[in-house]
């Protein structure tokens, strides 16, 4: 349990971990590659180290310079090895489905299963397409539910059009196109994160992109050299923070502005946030500086075609919703009941016990502002993002508050109260 105050003011530089949902591609694209990669930037998360320990018992050499810099020996797409005993995932979803369909093309044996947490979280969204290119995968309600079990099988490529805008998934069946006899298509509803994509076509991989339609065929991949930019889902944490703090100017570097990931920061600006863009390289992610301060915010809609660009940072919306004026119902957000935690239900109930004024809706959540937060007990619900919101809906409240569960943070973010202390953050 940890004791936060308000913060006096909020100021300063910093920059952010890297981005998580690049680096678990990177480290399985390297693996996948015939030759030495080398990645700088890592994001320092349980959840990708939980991607990194994966591939290593797969036989995947991953040599570390701190965790800085990473250097892998790719396998290539077929030299992976048996794993000797089960594959634990951690708490990472993102490392149980990509590696659910990395898996489903090798010529072995494997076992996948995660923590408590992950053994409740849905997996026939990327189990069901998978076995429809040719994979043997079984699992808990018919795939439903970790642990799976996978046999190795020769896929073959197919037509997906997938029912819910899903980047893992999406990046699950272009993972699979890699392995698969013939094409691989896919269809997705509307517009997800497209660091695959992205990824893909750096790498000169067989892959096209037209809207919402995606075409991969297999392909070998080609050693590469990166460093990963910081993650926006993390910098997030800390623009709320700075809009919502009475004294506040803040300037974040080297961070992702993938639009497809920057969501959050666009309604922010609609809400009258004061930020100013630096982008500062754009191959093969657009990366800049953000600089932020104290802002006057009015709530404003939120199209359901915007949430896939936003997923992370609905919990900070709810905060931020809360302290703008005027009535924010979200709605088209049902994904959140099945994270980590639920959501919808843990960010409702720790609020209202700040003093917001904020409802459930089955897959959303209305607010109406502007609320005075104050200082209470809260509680994680072992969820990091719920965490890392409390702490900031702490940093802005008025006395003391005592957030249960914060270790959590360590998922995605160890570095976080060390950086929110750098910019006047108060705790104990």
């Amino acid at each position: 349990m940890i004791r936060i105050l308000p913060a006096r003011e909020v100021s300063g530089e910093i920059c952010v971990p890297g981005d998580k949902s690049i680096s678990h591609r990177a480290l399985i694209l390297a693996a996948l590659a015939a030759g030495a990669s080398e990645v700088e930037n890592l994001s320092e998360g349980r959840d990708v180290r939980s991607t990194a320990a994966v591939l290593r018992k797969l036989g995947v050499k991953i040599m570390e310079d701190g965790w800085n810099r990473v250097r892998i020996l790719g396998c290539g797409r077929f030299g992976f090895r048996e794993p000797p005993g089960i594959l634990y995932c951690g708490n990472s979803g993102t490392t149980a489905r990509l590696m659910a369909a990395v898996l489903t093309g090798q010529r072995f044996f494997s076992v996948l299963a995660g923590d408590t947490s992950l053994s409740r979280r849905p997996m026939k969204r990327v189990v069901e397409p998978l076995q429809r290119m040719g994979a043997r995968i079984e699992g808990r309600q018919g795939g439903e539910f970790l642990p799976l079990a996978i046999s190795g099988a020769e896929l073959r490529g197919i037509r997906y059009r997938m029912p819910v805008a899903s980047a893992q998934v999406k990046t699950a069946l272009l993972l699979a196109g890699l392995l698969a006899e013939g094409e691989t298509r896919i269809s997705e509803p509307s517009r997800s994160r497209d660091h695959t994509e992205r990824f893909f076509r750096w790498l000169g991989i067989d892959f096209s992109s037209s809207g919402l339609q995606h075409r991969v065929r297999p392909s070998q991949i080609r050693a590469f050299r990166m460093k990963v930019p910081g993650d926006f889902s993390s910098a997030a944490f800390f623009l709320a923070l700075a809009v919502l703090h009475p004294r506040a100017e803040l300037t974040i570097h080297n961070v992702n502005l993938n639009p497809t990931r920057t969501g959050f920061l666009r309604v922010l600006q609609r809400m009258g946030a004061e930020i100013r863009i630096t982008v500062e390289d754009k191959e093969p992610e657009p990366v800049g500086s953000l600089h932020v301060r104290s802002s006057a915010l009015k709530n404003v809609p939120v199209p359901a075609e915007e949430i896939p660009q936003m997923i992370d940072e609905l919990p900070l919306l709810g905060l931020v919703a809360a302290c703008a004026e005027g009535v924010l119902e979200l709605r088209g957000a049902r994904e959140l009941r099945v994270k980590e935690s639920d959501r919808i239900a843990a960010l409702v109930s720790q609020l209202r016990r700040m003093g917001a004024s904020i409802e459930e809706r089955d897959d959303g959540f209305f607010v109406e502002g502007p609320a005075v937060l104050k200082g209470c007990r809260l509680r994680s619900f072992g969820d990091h993002r719920i965490a890392m919101t409390l702490a900031v809906a702490a940093s802005i409240a008025r006395g003391e508050s005592l957030l249960a569960g914060e270790a959590w943070i360590r998922i995605s973010f160890p570095a976080f109260f060390a950086t929110l202390k750098a910019i006047g953050g108060q705790f104990e």
